[in-house]
């Protein structure tokens, strides 16, 4: 049986012809867009530059400083015709076929998983010079993978609204909520504190640690005809162009949202919410639910 190391190492070599495809994937795609110039909508941009969706498709790159779990967003539609929404398509399954595989070389060696982001920019040295001088340092795995979003069939109306109110939950028992405490600075006087509340709970417990997620555009699709299923719209979110079929080559009724994110909550607390208001661990980010 091969090392974790060794089998990862080997996976690597995998992993820098996924990327070339996705590469050539992207670019196919580009010249169909590029040649056709079909009709497109840029959220707070009076007109669309050739090169918005090169740029948005080719942003796979950390900015220095940049929070790994940020990820920049390219809102827009664009009216695509059979051969382009195929091509965009071909460009997502190549992501898959990345992210799979990354995943995969992650479990089996942490030190090749490191190598990663500094070694498929170099599979194409165009990019690496551009990256490094416009500081871009390395690959940003979110926007490498992410998909781009594509309508099921014709939309005659889309209505974009920012969804500022998402987090994630992530159930933990009592001990794994100590375990994660002791990681910290059990000698600071607030660690302490939270330590003992939490040491009054009874071992069967479940809590939730809750992380905010960053604000995303939200998109309602309502199409021209219902689906198969019955549905006449659906729901999805958009960080990067949505492409909807057009066989008339004209774009679907697009409201103007904000250019920018509310700061404050904009959906009413849910009656039932599950949790209580206030954290219980708040070095954590942990809640109790409620009776």
């Amino acid at each position: 049986m091969q090392e974790p190391d060794v089998t990862a190492y080997h996976l690597l070599h995998e992993l820098d012809n996924r990327f070339d495809n996705l590469v050539c994937a992207i670019e196919a795609a580009l010249v169909l867009y590029e040649r056709q110039r079909p009709a497109a909508w840029v959220m707070h941009q009076p007109s669309v530059e050739l090169n918005w969706l090169r740029n948005a498709l080719l942003d796979m790159w950390h900015q220095e400083g940049q929070d790994g779990r940020e990820t920049r967003n390219y809102i827009g539609v664009i009216a695509a015709d059979a051969p382009l929404i195929e091509a965009v398509g071909t460009i997502n399954h190549a992501k898959t076929a990345i992210s799979e595989l990354i995943h995969r070389i992650k479990e089996l060696s942490p030190k090749a998983f490191g190598e990663i982001k500094q070694r498929l920019p170099q599979r194409h040295p165009q990019v690496d010079n551009v990256l490094r001088r416009t500081g871009l340092a390395k690959l940003h795995l979110k926007q490498c993978w992410r998909q781009i979003p594509i309508a099921e069939a014709p939309v005659s109306r889309i209505r974009l609204a920012w969804y500022s109110s998402g987090r994630s939950i992530k159930r933990l028992s009592v001990q794994e909520a100590e375990k994660k405490l002791m990681q910290l600075d059990t000698e600071a006087p607030h660690i302490r504190i939270q330590l003992r509340k939490l040491a009054g709970l009874p071992g069967d417990e479940a809590l939730a640690q809750v992380q905010a997620q960053a604000p995303l555009m939200r998109a309602n699709l309502f199409f021209t005809e219902p689906l198969l299923d019955g549905h006449s719209r659906r729901a999805l979110n958009i960080a990067m162009p949505l492409f909807v079929p057009a066989p008339d080559q004209r774009l679907p009724h697009i409201n103007l949202p904000p250019l920018h994110p509310p700061t404050e909550r904009t959906r009413a607390r849910r009656r039932d919410e599950k949790l209580e208001h206030e954290a219980f661990l708040p070095s954590l980010r942990i809640y109790r639910y409620r009776s």
